[in-house]
C-alpha cells in the first residue's frame, strides 16, 4: 500500500485530490495539509511514502516544503501544480522533487505517477518535459562535468546517459540487458557518487552534460 499525503492549500482541489487517491486499491491517503509548514510538520509526524505537493501555499511554499522533506529524508515529493513556469519547475527539481505533474493531468495518469514515484522512479508532465528540453538546447554551453563522474564505472556512465532519455528502470533494463534490480543498484550508486537526491536531479544533470 502506497501511503499518501496531500498537501494543497484549496480544500475542494485537497477533496477532489483525496477522492481520486482513494479510487486506487494500492494507495491510501495517510494525511491532508492545507500549507506548507503542515505539510513538513505531518511528514515527519506519519512518514508516508510520498508527498503529493502543491507549490503555491501559504506559511511555506511547496518548493520550500519539497526541499524540507527530502532534506530530512521523510518522504519522496511529487509536486502538483497549475503553473508550469520555469521558476518553478526548476525550484522544485533543484529541491529534490521526485516528479513534476500540471494540474490538468487526468486522474488515471496522476495515479500512475504516483505508483510510479513509489516505485523508485521519477516522472516529469510531458509539457514540462519539452520546457526543459528547451532550456538545455538553448543553453549556451554545456555545464561541467563534476569531478565524481571520473569515479564512475562505464555501467553506471550508460545507466545516467539513460536515465537522461528519460527511461524507466525496466527501459533502461531492456536497453542494456540488464536486471532490473541491478538498475536500480546502479541508480543508488550513481546517485550517492554525485550527491543527488533523485533520479529526476540525475537525468537533468545528465541532460546538461550532454550526455
Amino acid at each position: 500500500m502506497i501511503r499518501v499525503l496531500v498537501a494543497e492549500d484549496q480544500s475542494a482541489v485537497r477533496a477532489g485530490l483525496v477522492l481520486i487517491l482513494g479510487s486506487a486499491p494500492d494507495i491510501e491517503v495517510a494525511g491532508e495539509a492545507e500549507d506548507g509548514e503542515r505539510a513538513v510538520a505531518l511528514a515527519r509526524e506519519l512518514r508516508p511514502d510520498l508527498v503529493l505537493m502543491d507549490v503555491q501555499m501559504p506559511r511555506l511554499d511547496g518548493v520550500s516544503a519539497t526541499r524540507a522533506i527530502v532534506a530530512e529524508g521523510l518522504a519522496d515529493v511529487l509536486v502538483l501544480t497549475t503553473f508550469d513556469l520555469d521558476a518553478y519547475v526548476f525550484g522544485a527539481l533543484r529541491a529534490g522533487a521526485a516528479g513534476f505533474l500540471l494540474k490538468t493531468t487526468d486522474a488515471k495518469d496522476l495515479i500512475e505517477a504516483v505508483r510510479t514515484v513509489a516505485r523508485g522512479e521519477g516522472t516529469i508532465a510531458p509539457a514540462v518535459t519539452r520546457r526543459l528540453i528547451a532550456e538545455f538546447a538553448s543553453g549556451p554551453q554545456r555545464a561541467p562535468a563534476p569531478p565524481e563522474l571520473a569515479t564512475f564505472t562505464r555501467r553506471e556512465r550508460e545507466v545516467l546517459r539513460c536515465l537522461g532519455e528519460g527511461l524507466s528502470n525496466a527501459g533502461i533494463a531492456d536497453r542494456l540487458d540488464m536486471a532490473e534490480a541491478t538498475v536500480k543498484t546502479h541508480v543508488s550508486r550513481l546517485l550517492g557518487k554525485l550527491g543527488l537526491r533523485s533520479r529526476v536531479q540525475a537525468a537533468v544533470m545528465a541532460q546538461e552534460l550532454g550526455l
